[in-house]
């Protein structure tokens, strides 16, 4: 189902304006080439297809040159197709900096050294004396507590060093920041600077008196502060120049001790360097117990020392080799897209590149390779390789005294060591954002494995924001909750380990606690923290309540997604006090049907609507009773859009428990077909054929049992007359039903004598059905109506050679010949491929049960905009189908909401000019017979509708899209698609914000 760019103007299957032909007076060669010119004219292609290259004999028979049979052998062994590196080759010119900018940048770097050398020189003070600050400056760090001992002076930096991606030659667009590191003078610190936040004072008083003078320089049109990385700790300077080019360029500024100031053995991720009686004014336990370890914050200050060797690595692994460098800028793109690299604990750019130098060290990635098999290399590692439990290091030494990774692995989630062997590159990568990156790469590995067309565009084209990718959304807010919630969990050291940010520190133990709640009902949970905006250097830093909200996103397993029972241990175990203390008041003791005695936890969910949103209750009951944080903080995401599919008189349910009514009553009826006894000819099938029993009617019909007061009784003909002085009846909708007869010799040939019989069967079914079961039937020629428990079924008697008979058209010489016809079709459509379309999509319900919920969902938005007559319930349906079965690059969805937001992205990004939507039902078309579909499609593209569907049983025609949408009816839904996407997403994402989903009568809604 991939997406691909729409094209501006949606066309049918009528061509140009014709061109007249003037009639040539040559006959040779000349005028063969006119009349070839003027054909060409007078068929030109439509607007906007894909049309395939015309070649002369001579081009097309032309012997290949050596540079072109290097290429397509190096496609070969670099790339699975010719189109993929075309398309590489095409983004990476995309995202690469031109030689023009970075000459321009070069130049703004050049000034900025040189400013930044000149700016004076400060007097020593106490850290606590900042009285020699200007006033148009703010110190960008939260100093609590104020009091810390040491002095500071400003001296110009001893080194200014271009470090990052951009020396490199990894820097990619649109956003381009190039990372200058100053190496702060020796004179200005102090041998126990590491403890206390003394060095990260220190760092922000440097930056407070640089950005006071460079902001009085008329070279720069900003300068502002924003933290490293979201760590609140690190501050650093954007410098971004002036006029036009403004946008061209962020550079930031960070100041880092010299190399060999800090000892690494102070630094280890079991030591302590931010004291107790500092931070909390007391000690750890009162009773002399030992420091807690502040790895984080040991981490932080280990950063700033190993920035130079970093660069070095990086420059001599990458430096010469541009697949490797090509392959980071892919993977940039590929983090990028899926908002993996945003925000404190993200997967940064500088994490893929040290992490292609681990691969090429242990030779699992070759400096020949090129930028996709780097690419391919990397996400297979992230795949098959869970660094919460398995570290890396990139460390050689055997040196006793350095720590094991067992030591790491108890300081942090995830753990993936430098050179040096006491920096852990990830510390700040929790143990949620890795597993979200590892499900990322599973997809795209098997994304690449399919070797699908569309795989670049899915891969590297399409963006996963959390609420398209995550069935359920909660945000957390306002964030000052969360310091209750790390008093209540007890986690002072971790408090003080990141200086007091209570989100990063509550972060780890809110996901743990919501994971083993969420238990089987849960594939996987993520997190997302808005990046903290950058602020003026004349205000104080952003608060950590200010930093926006707190999003979580629950990627749900459908099997275990809606029961209502938590099953604990038995009574006896010793477990079951575990489970009575992790639940609270809602676990109680049961008794089952085998005996057991358990402690259980019920759930409140009487519609499979309110068993979809089970995990409401599950999070806002943990939360409140572990985390002191209450319901009205959560604002959970899960359903609000089951109002629109809910029935006038429904206020908890959304259809699905009345279409489960109508499917069972039409069991029982086919049931009853099959048993029926007296027809000359066994039924051999009986097939629905109606929407209700394929579960995506929009508001499913209800059983209606006549009130007889209201009616007057016609005996002579077993009917009931509506009284004119009572209300209208309510209107009951025939469900069609397909009943396929045993083959007979006896049928006859011609197509009017098969009418006349199927009617004498359609009586006779009549007669049957009130004889043997008592049920209310009538019976016309073409089809019989059964009323069975307030539901009317259409039950219509079917011959499987009469299409074929149809077919059959006699010449005026009296030949024979088969050719369709309107008859044939429309009694193929009607008595083949809908039942069997129905067959199909009633399973498909089965194995995705939020298949419902999306197709009705797009149905009533279709129909809200005006536009469901365009659109038959088939065409709508398959749409929808298409979601769940080719759901790349996501996972198929477990909740109404989601799927529709997907449909809405289908909708609108689909090149329906130039492709056919393939929906494979049961995977039974192979990858050769798509392509295969795919070229029948674009050499027929004239003669097929604008909406083209493709299905197993529908390779050519496109049955469901043969009578609309028009052009400008679908171009008016692409329009209206791409328009309600955002809104909806941003609503959706903003619970705070102004309401974007309006609710109002039956028959509209407006997104």
């Amino acid at each position: 189902m991939g997406p691909a760019p729409a094209g501006k103007q949606l066309r049918g299957a009528t061509g140009g304006p014709e061109v007249m032909e003037p009639a040539l007076e040559g006959k040779g060669k000349e005028g063969k080439e006119a009349s070839s010119r003027k054909r060409t004219l007078a068929e030109p292609p439509a607007k906007g297809l894909l049309q395939p290259m015309k070649l002369s004999r001579a081009e097309l028979y032309k012997e290949p040159t050596n540079e072109e049979l290097n290429r397509l052998r190096e496609t070969e062994i670099l790339f699975h197709s010719s189109l993929l590196r075309l398309q590489v080759e095409e983004l990476l010119k995309e995202v690469r900096l031109s030689e023009k900018k970075k000459d321009r940048i070069d130049a703004f770097l050049r000034e900025v050294n040189q400013r930044v050398m000149r700016v004076p020189s400060v007097p020593e003070t106490k850290l606590t004396d900042q009285s020699w600050l200007p006033a148009g400056v703010r110190v960008p760090l939260h100093q609590l507590p104020y009091a810390v001992k040491g002095c500071f002076r400003f001296l110009p930096p001893a080194q200014v060093v271009v470090v990052g991606s951009y020396l490199l030659g990894t820097c990619i667009r649109p956003n381009v920041n190039v990372d200058v590191a100053l190496t702060m003078p020796r004179e200005i610190l102090q041998d126990k600077d590491g403890l206390n936040q003394r060095y990260f004072r220190k760092r922000a008083l440097y930056l407070a008196h640089l950005a006071h003078h460079l902001a009085q320089d008329p070279l720069f049109g900003s300068v502002r502060f924003s933290y490293t990385n979201g760590c609140h700790l690190k501050p650093s300077l954007l410098l971004r120049p002036c006029g036009k080019d403004e946008r061209l360029v962020t550079v930031r500024l960070h100041p880092c001790p010299p190399p060999d100031f800090f000892r690494p053995c102070r630094l280890l991720p079991t030591k302590n360097n931010v004291r107790s009686v500092w931070y909390r004014g007391q000690s750890p336990a009162g009773d002399g117990s030992p420091e807690p370890p502040t790895p984080h914050y040991n981490t932080w200050v280990l950063q700033d020392i190993a920035l130079e060797s970093h660069l070095q690595l990086l420059s001599t692994m990458l430096g010469s080799a541009q697949g490797l460098k090509d392959g980071v800028a892919l993977l940039k793109v590929w983090l990028r897209q899926r908002e993996l690299d945003k925000g404190q604990g993200g997967l940064t750019g500088f994490l893929v590149s040290m992490l292609v130098v681990f691969l090429v060290s242990t030779r699992k990635i070759h400096t020949t390779m090129s930028g996709y098999q780097v690419l391919r290399s990397v996400l297979q590692f992230l795949a098959t390789t869970d660094l919460t439990v398995n570290g890396i290091s990139l460390c050689l030494s055997s040196d006793p005294s350095l720590p094991a990774l067992a030591d790491f692995h108890q300081a942090f989630s995830v753990v993936f060591l430098d050179s040096s062997g006491c920096l852990n590159l990830c510390a700040d990568v929790t143990a949620s954002t890795y597993h979200q990156v590892q499900h990322e790469a599973r997809l795209s590995m098997m994304l690449l494995d399919s070797k699908a067309d569309d795989g670049f565009q899915l891969l590297l084209m399409t963006p996963k924001p959390m609420i398209r990718a995550f069935d359920h959304v909660l945000h957390l807010r306002p964030l000052s909750r969360l310091q209750a919630a790390c008093h209540r969990l007890k986690l002072w050291p971790e408090l003080q380990d990141n200086g007091g940010d209570y989100v990063s520190a509550a972060l780890g133990p809110l996901t743990t606690l919501l994971e083993q709640g969420l238990g089987t009902r849960l594939h996987l949970l993520a997190h997302s923290r808005p990046p903290v905006p950058e602020w003026d250097i004349s205000q104080d830093p952003p608060k950590h309540k200010d930093s926006g909200t707190l999003t979580l996103g629950l990627l749900l397993r459908p099997e275990g997604l809606t029961s209502i029972l938590e099953l604990g241990p038995e009574a006896d175990q010793p477990e079951a006090a575990e489970f009575r203390q992790f639940w609270g008041s809602r676990s109680e003791l049961r008794r089952f049907q085998d005996g057991a005695i358990r402690e259980a936890v019920v759930w409140e969910a009487a519609s499979m609507s309110q068993k979809r949103l089970i995990p409401h209750q599950v999070v806002t009951h943990l939360l409140a009773l572990h985390a002191d944080i209450p319901e009205t903080c959560v604002h959970y995401v899960g359903g609000p859009l089951d109002a629109l599919i809910q029935g006038l008189k429904e206020t908890s349910s959304t259809g699905e428990e009345a279409l489960a009514v109508a499917v069972r009553c039409y069991d029982d009826l086919s049931r009853l077909l099959w048993g029926l006894e007296g027809l000359p000819l066994t039924v051999s099938a009986v097939q629905g054929a109606h929407p209700v029993l394929r579960y995506t009617e929009v508001f499913p019909p209800t059983p209606v049992r006549p009130a007889f007061s209201f009616y007057e009784p016609l005996r002579e003909q077993s009917s009931l007359l509506p009284r004119p002085d009572k209300p209208c009846p309510a209107y009951v909708e025939p469900m069609p039903v397909v009943c396929h007869l045993e083959g007979s010799g006896q049928w006859p040939q011609d197509a009017e004598a098969v009418r006349r019989v199927r009617a004498a069967f359609q009586l006779r079914l009549a007669e049957l059905l009130t004889q043997q079961h008592g049920l209310q039937c009538r019976a016309t020629a073409t089809h019989t109506d059964v009323l069975k428990d307030g539901f009317v079924f259409r039950i219509r008697v079917a011959y499987h050679r009469e299409p074929q008979i149809l077919r059959e058209v006699q010449s005026p010489e009296g030949l024979n010949s088969l050719r369709d016809t309107p008859a044939s079709l429309c009694l193929e459509r009607d008595t083949r491929q809908l039942p069997l379309l129905t067959s199909v999509l009633h399973g498909l319900q089965q194995q995705h049960p939020a298949f419902s919920g999306v197709a009705r969902l797009a149905k009533r938005w279709v129909r809200a905009q005006l536009l469901g007559e365009g659109f038959t319930d088939e065409s709508l349906d398959l749409v929808a189908a298409a979601l769940f079965l080719h759901p790349e690059p996501f996972t198929p969805p477990s909740s109404p909401q989601v799927g529709f937001l997907r449909f809405l992205l289908l909708v609108s990004t689909f090149d329906w000019k130039n492709n056919p939507l393939i929906v494979n039902l049961n995977n039974e078309l192979t990858v050769e017979e798509q392509v295969e579909i795919r070229s029948g499609f674009l050499a027929a593209r004239a003669q097929l509708p604008v909406m083209v569907i493709v299905t197993p049983q529908d390779r050519k025609n496109s049955v469901w899209t043969q009578d609309g949408p028009s052009a400008q009816i679908l171009q008016q839904l692409v329009v209206l698609a791409a328009e309600a996407l955002p809104v909806l997403e941003k609503q959706l994402m903003d619970p705070w914000g102004p309401g974007d989903i309006r609710m109002g009568p039956r028959e509209n809604v407006a997104l």
